[in-house]
């Protein structure tokens, strides 16, 4: 069915349910039918500017309403949005612009620095909603292999990756979370997520796909979160699993109403106290596990299992498969570690601009994610390892590669390793282990300055050692696991 065409999602949404609420964003309220007159008319304007379609066009934005707009005015116009992540560094955007080789960038007005980079040429909001709008070509349908989107997400080399969506891939996933966690007409989406994220631009087409109303946040905050799940009756909320402990912290003696139905967690397994107390409060929490690859989630734990699953994160949605396969390729036995595999029509086929990396990717249909886990005899699935080394802080993927990379840079600095230690708020924070140059005096503040010039702030190592040597094996490859070892044996 992926070369199936449909009507336009957001222009069958408007018809179907023209006056049902599509967005709450703080205090104004958008129908279907605003939400889609909206976007044809931003449609226009990003036609009379010069957009075409099939374009790759940058997106680099704020959670809004706007953007909401925006998004789905590329949609209309056969567009492919390349979502950047507004946390990044000057250094990493003008990297991923380049790669995908966008025609244009679609900025925030205050977001100046990248502007003033000039080597794409920029489109602000202020200039994109002042522009004239002509008569836009509108898809009226659109091919389910056809791209949509594309988000970067960073491979274990640190050399982050364009992983493309096609309409397929936001259809399916949205009609496997259904077919999993139900679907009334009462039902409302937090999302407090970033956009740019997966977990964020699926709830945006869940809410067109199921006719659902979305309830927008700019960025996470407890009260608010609290407050609106109480008042605006949210259903669900995607979180992860320091969204979750604060919210849990917040409730103290008192709990969620009967409405809420389900925090949906991504971003890694939850430690048992949290589970437990998330129990007594009775939240309940569906863990997931998934990826930029997959669209979002492509396996979930249901909560009557979070106890006795403990640490699973569950079983494939209904329109996806997993196996795991051994070094020799062989299917693995049940409890047996090896490779996590994934094949579905939520699946990525592919990345931007990477055809070396599909051939070492995917083989029959099926995606090798680099993460290692073992099915148990009821099929339920447990992460042991994701992507060998990836620190997970705050449901941020951060790979100690790319950190590496940037120390490595510092011309005082002769070997660095970073691993995650865990913490108590994010779950993992990224540490770095640094070997200095002979007669060299760097301090960790000016490592951190020198970090921060490169890296997104949440890639920043939250602390430095200083050693004579890092663990390497034979081979000279670093054994990033016992770096943490150093910290023990109180080489600080």
């Amino acid at each position: 069915m992926q070369y199936e065409t449909m009507p336009n999602f957001l222009k069958k949404r408007a018809f179907l349910t023209p006056e049902r609420t599509a967005v709450f964003f703080n205090d104004t309220t958008l129908s279907f039918k605003d939400l889609y007159e909206k976007s044809y008319q931003t449609a226009g304007q990003l036609q009379g500017l010069g957009v075409k379609k099939d374009q790759y066009i940058g997106v680099l934005l704020k959670n809004h309403l706007d953007t909401i707009v925006i998004l789905f005015a590329l949609q209309l116009i056969g567009v492919k949005a390349v979502i950047l992540n507004n946390r990044l560094s000057k250094k990493e955007l003008v990297w991923q612009l380049n790669d995908s080789r966008v025609t244009a960038l679609i900025l925030e007005n205050d977001f100046y620095e990248i502007k003033q980079d000039g080597e794409v040429p920029v489109i602000t909001k202020d200039e994109l909603f002042a522009a004239t709008s002509e008569t836009p070509e509108i898809q009226e349908e659109i091919n389910l292999n056809d791209v949509c989107t594309v988000m970067y997400t960073s491979g274990t080399t640190g050399n982050p990756k364009g992983v493309l969506h096609t309409y397929g891939n936001h259809w399916w996933s949205a009609v496997g979370s259904a077919l999993n966690l139900g679907y009334t007409d009462s039902d409302r989406w937090l999302c407090s997520v970033p956009l740019f994220h997966i977990s964020g631009y699926s709830i945006l087409m869940k809410s067109v796909i199921y006719g659902m109303p979305m309830i927008l946040h700019e960025s996470f905050d407890t009260d608010r979160a609290i407050n609106d799940i109480r008042n605006k009756h949210v259903t669900i909320m995607s979180v992860v699993g320091t969204m979750l402990f604060r919210i849990v912290e917040a409730l103290k003696d008192s709990k969620l109403p009967n409405h809420f139905r389900c925090a949906l967690l991504g971003g890694g397994p939850a430690p048992l106290p949290l589970l437990e107390a998330c129990k007594a409060k009775e939240v309940p929490v569906f863990q997931s596990y998934g990826m930029t690859e997959t669209a979002s989630q492509i396996v979930t734990l249901a909560p009557e299992y979070s106890i006795t699953k403990l640490g699973s994160a569950g079983k494939p949605l209904f329109p996806s498969q997993i196996e795991i396969i051994l070094e020799d390729g062989k299917k693995a036995p049940k409890k047996q570690a090896g490779e996590i595999i994934v094949k579905g029509p939520n699946v990525t086929k592919g990345y931007l601009n990477r055809p070396e990396v599909i051939k070492e990717k995917f083989n029959q249909g099926w995606f090798h994610t680099g993460d290692i886990g073992y099915l148990d005899d009821e099929g339920f699935l447990y992460v042991l390892d994701r992507r060998s080394d990836l620190i997970i802080s705050g449901g941020e993927n951060i790979y100690p590669a790319e950190i590496e990379s940037v120390l490595l840079a510092h011309p005082d600095v002769a070997d660095a390793g970073v691993t995650g230690l865990n913490d108590k708020t994010w779950g993992q924070v990224p540490a770095a282990f640094i070997v200095c140059k002979k007669n060299a005096q760097v301090t960790e503040e000016e490592l951190k300055r020198f970090c921060l010039e490169n890296l997104a702030k949440y890639k920043v190592p939250k602390s430095f050692y200083f050693t004579e040597k890092l663990p390497r094996n034979a081979s000279k490859k670093l054994l990033r696991r016992k770096l943490s070892e150093l910290v023990h044996e109180g080489r600080s």
